[in-house]
């Protein structure tokens, strides 16, 4: 697919998603959104992918939802034009393998909302972070007031939803938004880092990690640590398995084959 306002790159088993809308600060709109959806579909069906990073670039995430666009909504128009965020977000943090956000500059609204689809977060040393709808006379609607308490708890979210305030990439790590925060010159370079890791995983193994953290915290946990036992006994019906075990035993690397 030919994308607009996406730079889609794949090397190495590493496909890379680059929001490219410099001149406004990489600002989301319905655009962005399905686009956004049909990259996450693609490459999440392409067996060649291992691991997906998101990101706007070493200047800016993105800036938020193009507000221009939304002025003269009305509540009518909201209650369909958010459906293209709202799928686009699902299908993010759906797809079958991980997802990494490299964060620099501002992940503000629907940018911050974006970065909490993906699995885990590394941030530049500049990176800004916050959810400035409050001051706008709304909330956050693409997930913010859901995925964000989820994450690091709901007191620390409400002080940041209520207040519209920004919070650094230092405070980010802190209340455990981010998982790592490097200087800015290094923030691909660790992104690569940690993606080129990652290939190196059982493909199967991983996606059945991530289905069971995801659908785990939507369970109570017994319903989690029953479903984490079929997730774990599939497993041993995969050659990956045989290989990885095979391998432990060998005292040699495995060489997985997503199978």
């Amino acid at each position: 697919m030919t994308y607009k306002t996406l730079i889609v790159q794949i090397d190495k088993g590493i496909a890379i998603i680059t929001l490219n809308r410099p001149e406004v600060l990489n600002a989301l709109n319905d655009q962005v959104f399905n686009e956004l959806a049909a990259a996450a579909d693609e490459l999440g069906r392409d067996s060649s992918v291992r691991v997906v990073i998101i990101t706007g670039g070493d200047k800016v995430f993105a800036a938020g939802v193009d507000i221009g666009e939304r002025v003269t909504a009305t509540a009518v128009d909201m209650a369909t034009s958010i459906k293209p965020s709202s799928r686009a977000f699902q299908l993010i943090e759906n797809i079958p393998k991980p997802v990494i956000a490299a964060v620099a500059g501002y992940a503000l609204g629907g940018g911050f909302e974006l970065a909490l689809v993906a699995d885990v977060r590394i941030a530049a040393e500049n990176a800004m972070f916050g959810l400035p709808e409050i001051k706008l006379g709304i909330i956050p609607g693409a997930g913010g007031t859901q995925r964000l308490p989820r994450l690091i708890g709901a007191g620390k979210a409400k002080e940041m939803i209520f207040s519209g305030e920004f919070i650094n990439a230092e405070e980010a790590l802190k209340i455990g938004l981010v998982n790592k925060v490097v200087p800015s010159d290094q923030l691909f370079i660790e992104a690569l880092k940690f993606a080129d890791c990652l290939t190196k995983r059982g493909a199967i193994a991983l996606r059945m990690a991530k289905t069971a953290i995801n659908e785990g915290l939507r369970m109570d946990l017994e319903a989690g640590l029953e479903y984490e036992r079929q997730c774990y006994s599939v497993l041993y019906a995969t050659e990956d398995q045989k290989e990885g075990m095979k391998a432990f035993k060998e005292k040699r690397k495995p060489q997985f084959q997503g199978k």
